[in-house]
């Protein structure tokens, strides 16, 4: 019995004997199989050919896969009281990211913006001895169970000391960003996920329902996100990878950039 792992997404399934006949999370229009036909690994041939790097990413620290691994997203450690919170998560967790994290006090938890992300997270709970915090809207996409996730519902829930989990949607249903009322020395930050993309041109962010297969949002459900960030003040967005960061003005980038989009849709570009 191990828990197989998706090649291609990086979701971490329950135990079975033999690898799952499919995954429901690349099956659906918003991820993809590839050509060559779904493929599984486990968690020693990933650790096998892969390690973990911590190290800054912006004003954070940065949690991520060398080499990259499936989507090859990192994920984030944000001060939270005496410990941190891991935004996002890995396939992955070996010893120097679990040191490394001992380091800075454990983890208080872990919080996801979506389904594509969830990978190795019950790993990392099981480790920390923390809640998973992932919204209900989208727990059908959970593909390994574990009584360490714990489900919420609404449209913000306050985790205390400046964090703030909000339900945008867009990208999934329950899709999910994390306020940080005291990054960029008090001014705020964003953790955006791809529920609010980081793009080269930092002037501006992306929305998309499908960012492989580009399929866009409809205009409604990027007016939600705008309207759900708008009494927020931050002035930094952190994307879900390396270096991805809106280093200035980021509420008022989000805002601008969903006026953007509705512009594009009505044709007025």
């Amino acid at each position: 019995m191990t828990t197989y792992i998706c090649v291609t997404c990086g979701a971490q399934f329950a135990e079975t004997d033999a690898p799952p006949p499919a995954c429901p999370i690349c099956e659906d229009p918003r991820q993809y199989v590839p050509e060559s036909g779904q493929a599984w690994t486990t968690p020693a041939e990933l650790a096998a050919g892969h390690r973990t790097e911590v190290r800054a990413d912006g004003e954070l620290t940065g949690v991520g896969m060398e080499p990259p691994f499936a989507i090859a997203q990192r994920a984030l450690l944000v001060p939270h009281g005496e410990r941190r919170l891991m935004w996002d998560c890995i396939p992955l967790l070996d010893d120097a990211a679990a040191a490394e994290v001992e380091r800075g006090g454990g983890l208080s938890g872990i919080a996801i913006s979506h389904p594509h992300y969830y990978s190795g997270m019950v790993e990392w709970a099981r480790r920390f001895g923390c809640p998973i915090l992932l919204h209900a809207d989208d727990a059908e996409w959970i593909m390994r169970p574990d009584p360490a996730v714990e489900l919420w519902a609404g449209e913000t829930k306050d985790l205390g000391d400046g964090l703030t989990l909000i339900r945008c949607g867009g990208h999934f249903a329950g899709g999910t960003v994390l306020h940080w009322a005291g990054g960029a020395g008090g001014r705020g930050a964003l953790l955006g996920g791809d529920i609010v993309q980081v793009i080269p041109d930092v002037t501006h962010v992306g929305f998309m329902y499908s960012y492989p297969n580009l399929i866009p949002l409809p205009g409604a459900a990027v007016a939600r996100i705008a309207a759900a960030l708008s009494g927020y003040a931050f002035e930094t967005i952190h994307g879900a990878w390396w270096g991805r960061l809106v280093p200035r003005a980021g509420a008022e980038v989000v805002q601008r950039s969903a006026e953007r989009y509705g512009r594009a849709l009505r044709g007025d570009l």
